[in-house]
């Protein structure tokens, strides 16, 4: 079990700055059946929120198991053959088999169970699992909410910051526009919020 000798991440980045386009393939052998995560699949590794990448980055060693969740939620419980409960079950396996630290994966597992409530069909066996989740949810939450809401006060007040020097620098841009009646050297983007729930 595990994924295929000689598995790598390979991507490239897509131009809405979250997501990547896999240059190829990726395969993972469960107990009974092996998957195989399909060049030009997208992925934006693992979806944690912004104010939470502190405590777990998109990106590490849980990284080649990200993109099969990925893959499974997208693709096997879309056509049916995998449930939504048996997808983030593997995605667990797959971090222990990656040596991803027990506490973090667990957490990990307990957030994708949450997100699971947001899709499709995703209340259906999740009682089951429930028990944990909650008791991981209880233990995770002291650590991570103090210092997430700080980081979104202090996300909130730099977007805000941001925003009004943008429309500083719009303002001398247009004056200056109209004073030399040259478009302008550089160009002045608009700032978005980036909280990627």
């Amino acid at each position: 079990m595990g994924f295929d000798d000689g598995s790598e991440v390979d991507v490239k980045e897509l131009e809405d700055d979250t997501n990547w386009e896999l240059l190829r393939s990726l395969g993972y052998q469960g107990k009974q059946d092996h998957f195989v995560v399909p060049i030009k699949m997208h992925t934006d590794f693992a979806s944690v929120p912004r104010v939470f990448v502190w405590f777990l980055p998109r990106y590490g060693r849980y990284t080649k198991a990200a993109i099969l969740h990925d893959y499974l939620w997208r693709e096997k419980v879309v056509d049916g053959t995998l449930s939504l409960l048996d997808a983030d079950a593997l995605f667990r396996r797959a971090m222990r088999e990656l040596g991803v630290p027990f506490l973090r994966r667990w957490i990990m597992w307990a957030a994708v169970r949450w997100g699971a409530l947001l899709k499709k069909g995703g209340w259906s066996g999740w009682w089951k699992e429930s028990w944990r989740v909650l008791l991981i949810t209880a233990f995770a939450l002291p650590i991570v909410l103090p210092p997430g809401a700080v980081i979104v006060v202090a996300l909130l007040v730099f977007y805000v910051v941001e925003l009004a020097t943008w429309a500083y620098l719009k303002l001398v841009e247009v004056a200056g526009v109209r004073i030399r009646k040259q478009p302008p050297r550089k160009q002045v983007n608009l700032p978005k919020p980036g909280w990627k729930l």
